[in-house]
């Protein structure tokens, strides 16, 4: 994996907290926060015990399947700074990585004013003041007290935290120790249900769903952790498995306590009045909110300290910037320090907690996902080390936590989703500059395996060809030429290869052709075509030809045509050797494209505009023809013949025009290819390049007979194709259909073959049956008072039945061995 020299350096330098305090405290302390205090009443209240219970039963579910993922992630790569941001940019690339970094950093900048509101309507609870306006004063104070905590930089923080969670502790104490004084089975009994609420089972959930947010609170600061591998896990297990028992024992003890018609409007005070000492759980209240906001004030800038380091959006660089031997992101807590103070302005906690909601819920499934997608490229690398990981986990929580979001808000789900795709596209645009490896090439390796794999078990039919182009060439003055010509008869429907040959042996000729590979690579992406290149050593050229002809590709995907340049030289012997070639490709059962064109040819076709431009097939009704045809169609969806038109010219063959006409029409309507028809007499084809001489190119197909090329009136193409535009021949491997019906050809052979063995089968099945009623008839005849008559008679029949059933028997054999060839042959 590569990443900026600044990041891996700051990490070396920086990193100087463990498990405990680098993790296991900055997780509980945010999961243990305003909700525990302010809002537990509120959800029994309102959901009862019983879905007080299953909501935290839910969301302790997308905690633990998301724990799991990034055990599974963060055991497997060295966690960097960003911590989620990190873990999805590095597995899912940059798009999805810069997509989430920005809502997690929105995110954890809104907890900071979430919290601080819950502090404050706490405070102002307690002092008895009811005025808005200083909520949101106390507030704005707060966030900027734990901002000069987020300026001194973690170190500090943390310290501060300890204390925290010392008077947290305290005030659960309290708690726990008043409650069970005061609790009553009776009352729990009846607490188990509430009336409906007019918020609804799934919108008490989004208001305590924050409170089980804080667990990847460690994954934000994994660039201060001594060792993120072995402290992410450890830590996040903990506080997600602490957390869950200390809410799971509140709501209990405030349903035991505390009739529900108080709990469905509690502000926190139900809390305060069951605990011993209620000023410990009004100063826990204090403790926790301020820690979980203190907790987000060093997570969130971290985020965007990451992604400015990174480079993902313009003109943030200047965030990438710390001060100290930690490294502390100064700038980028100003930033979050004015989302926070923003959000203050909304001034309730009810109404933000959705919003917090929504956005940890889509990166929580992102993580999920980001793992699944690892784990699901069966990477060699994929070798995390925490062992209890199943790829199915990540995908179930991936699952989860969208359709919580959906069902929480259906509006508010899509809008994040649409917002977060809305990013993702704008990085796709901006062509980002790689800084790392991501798993993506390790899952569309997996992907491609995989279909390859499902095609092998596909039936082979006409309907399914697709051109895959091989194409030689030695020449690079003519290689561009034949490329796009290439990429046109593909038509965006096959795959393209060129190969170079280079001839020699030798370390001295194989360092030749990786010059000579690197320069066609850099060739073809100057052109900007989608094309695979490679170039080979070996000793003999021509020998080399059909070897690589037959191994290249994997399965299916192989070389079904091979295009070459037709050659420019008049030489008898270079033309020999290039027929050779042609009728080798053939021999092979590979198709064969022969262009010919040249610079004066390749720039009329340049300088014809392209609504003028015309693709000419000389019509034969064989394959060779069809597959002609199909190329001029394929060409069509290239840009450059996206306007042209295709003119079939045919002979007439000594037949009415008129009835030759209709039936290509017929058969050009039924191929779904717009062409206009030409039918001539035959003499007119005695004058081949007067007939063309308009086209702008020439597609037809040729003969290999009498060793020589011939076109599709038996003469020498050799000597005519100079004297027409550009030309290219094509001669046919394979059975070209252009009438796509799938229950034709094979597929048709294979149900045939099926259907007889099943009624051979059935056939088989009656004839035992009545072979067995046979049987126990004459047994019973034996035994029994019938003549010797009755007897005779019953054996005669007994016997014609075996016969038929021994007939039905060997039909079945030959059916069944009939249908398994079909099927063979399918393969």
């Amino acid at each position: 994996m590569t990443e900026p020299a600044t990041t891996t350096r700051r990490r070396r330098t920086g990193a100087a907290l463990g498990t405990f305090a680098g993790v296991f405290t900055p997780s509980i302390l945010t999961i243990l926060g305003i909700i525990l205090f302010l809002r537990t009443g509120f959800v029994v209240g309102n959901a009862g015990l019983a879905g007080a219970l299953v909501i935290l039963a839910i969301a302790t579910t997308v905690s633990v399947l998301t724990s799991i993922s990034l055990a599974a992630i963060s055991t497997n790569i060295d966690v960097g700074p960003g911590g989620d941001y990190y873990v999805i940019s590095r597995t899912l690339g940059v798009e999805y990585g810069g997509a989430i970094g920005v809502v997690l950093f929105v995110a954890q900048s809104v907890s900071i004013g979430f919290y601080a509101i819950g502090f404050a309507e706490a405070t102002t609870s307690f002092l008895g003041w009811e005025s808005q306006v200083a909520t949101q004063v106390l507030a704005a104070v707060a966030i900027l007290a734990l901002f000069a905590f987020a300026w001194a930089g973690a170190d500090v923080a943390t310290r501060l935290q300890f204390a925290i969670m010392t008077i947290l502790v305290l005030a659960l104490l309290s708690f726990f120790i008043g409650a069970v004084g005061d609790f009553d089975s009776t009352r729990l009994s009846q607490s188990w249900t509430s009336a409906a609420s007019a918020l609804g089972f799934w919108g008490v959930f989004a208001i305590f769903f924050p409170a089980v947010t804080g667990f990847t609170q460690g994954v934000s600061m994994s660039g201060d952790l001594r060792q993120p591998a072995r402290s992410l896990p450890a830590g996040t297990f903990a506080a997600v498995g602490v957390s869950t028992v200390v809410y799971a024992a509140v709501f209990i003890l405030l349903a035991g306590g505390v009739p529900l018609a108080v709990l469905v409007d509690d502000d926190g005070s139900a809390m305060r009045q069951l605990a011993a000492i209620g000023a410990l759980v009004g100063l826990g209240v204090v403790a926790a909110t301020l820690s979980s906001a203190m907790a987000s004030f060093l997570g969130g800038p971290r985020i965007l300290q990451a992604m400015a380091a990174d480079r993902v959006f313009p003109y943030i660089d200047r965030f990438e910037k710390g001060d100290g031997p930690a490294n502390n992101p100064r700038r980028a807590v100003l930033v979050s320090l004015v989302i926070a103070l923003l959000t203050v302005l909304l001034g309730s906690v009810n109404v933000i907690a959705p919003v917090v909601s929504m956005f940890f819920l889509i990166s929580y499934g992102l993580i999920n996902y980001a793992t699944y997608f690892e784990a699901r490229s069966a990477s060699p690398s994929f070798r995390p080390r925490f062992r209890y990981y199943r790829s199915w986990v990540s995908l179930a929580g991936a699952i989860l936590c969208a359709a919580v979001m959906v069902l929480i808000n259906p509006v508010a789900g899509m809008a994040a989703i649409l917002a977060l795709f809305g990013i993702y596209q704008y990085l796709r645009t901006r062509d980002v500059p790689e800084r790392w490896i991501d798993a993506s090439q390790s899952h569309h390796f997996q992907r491609a395996v995989e279909s390859i794999r499902a095609m092998d078990d596909e039936l082979m039919h006409p309907r399914n060809w697709r051109p895959q182009v091989l194409v030689f060439s030695g020449e690079k003055r003519r290689r561009e030429r034949l490329l796009r010509f290439a990429k046109w008869v593909e038509g965006n429907s096959g795959l393209t290869a060129v190969f170079h040959i280079v001839v020699g042996e030798g370390i001295r000729r194989r360092i030749e052709a990786d010059r000579q590979q690197e320069e066609l690579v850099a060739e073809i992406d100057a052109l900007g075509l989608d094309v695979h290149a490679r170039t080979v050593l070996a000793a003999n050229g021509l020998e080399a030809l059909p070897v690589v002809i037959q191994s290249f590709g994997v399965g299916r995907l192989r070389s079904n045509v091979v295009l070459f340049g037709w050659p420019e030289s008049t030489d008898e012997d270079r033309l020999q050797v290039y027929l050779e070639r042609v009728r080798e490709v053939a021999r092979l059962g590979v198709g064969v494209i022969s262009l010919s064109t040249d610079e004066a040819r390749w720039q009329r076709f340049e300088a014809t505009p392209a609504k003028e431009r015309r693709i000419d097939v000389w019509w034969e009704d064989n394959d060779s023809g069809r597959l002609a045809l199909l190329a001029a169609y394929l060409c069509t969806r290239a840009p450059e013949w996206g306007a042209a038109s295709i003119r079939l010219v045919a002979a007439s063959n000594g037949g009415k025009r008129s009835e030759r006409q209709a039936s290509l029409v017929a058969m050009l309507d039924e191929a779904r290819i717009d062409a206009k028809v030409e039918v001539l007499p035959t003499t007119a084809f005695d004058r081949v390049e007067d007939l063309f001489a308009d086209a702008t190119v020439v597609l037809m197909p040729m003969h290999l007979r009498r060793g020589t090329i011939l076109d599709p009136s038996d003469n020498d193409l050799l000597a005519l194709v100079g004297d027409l535009p550009m030309t290219a021949a094509f001669h046919a491997a394979a059975p070209i259909v252009l009438e796509t019906d799938p229950s034709s050809g094979i597929a048709r052979e294979i149900a045939d073959a099926e259907d007889a063995a099943q009624e051979a089968r059935e056939r088989s099945r009656k004839l035992e049956e009545q072979l067995d009623e046979a049987h126990r008839q004459l047994e019973s005849m034996a035994i029994g008072s019938a003549t010797e008559d009755d007897i005779a008679r019953a054996e005669e029949t007994l016997e014609r039945i075996h016969r038929r059933a021994a007939s039905a028997r060997a039909r079945v054999e030959r059916t069944e061995w009939e249908a398994s060839e079909v099927r063979r042959r399918a393969r």
